[in-house]
């Protein structure tokens, strides 16, 4: 065998071995998942509050935070009988304050500003009758 050729093969046996003995890698679990959680610094600079959702980055985000509030009021209802007002929620305004949270804070992720105005929203009330178990068949 040429040494060429023995480098090569013994490139490949150390590349065969290598892959037998490694244990397959495994990611971190995640509990949330989707622009909200990319970074500031990365985010605010494609945030155009003037384009409104004919900007794909504003749409994205936007309709990101419309799962996110979705889901939060979930538990909002189950746990204080209470929700956020989603027809209130709109793209204007989660945009602009987005941009402006991330301007401010870009080391931080824009999750942090949507869970502040979660907190702050005014809720709506409602009957404990209506807080519900969506996995409940």
């Amino acid at each position: 065998m040429s040494p060429p050729a023995r480098a090569c093969s013994m490139l490949v046996a150390t590349l065969l071995i290598a892959a037998a003995s490694s244990t397959p890698s495994r990611a971190e679990p995640m509990l949330t998942r989707g622009i909200g959680i990319t970074s500031c610094e990365k985010l605010a600079p494609d945030i155009k509050p003037a384009e409104g959702l004919n900007h794909q980055p504003n749409y994205l985000l936007f309709y990101w935070v419309q799962g996110y509030i979705s889901a939060a009021n979930i538990y909002l209802l189950n746990e204080y009988t209470d929700f956020v007002d989603l027809a209130e929620v709109d793209e204007k305004t989660i945009l602009q304050l987005v941009l402006d949270y991330c301007k401010a804070n870009p080391d931080k992720k824009p999750i942090s500003a949507i869970d502040k105005f979660i907190r702050d929203a005014k809720k709506v009330e409602a009957k404990e009758s209506d807080a519900f178990d969506p996995w409940e068949h």
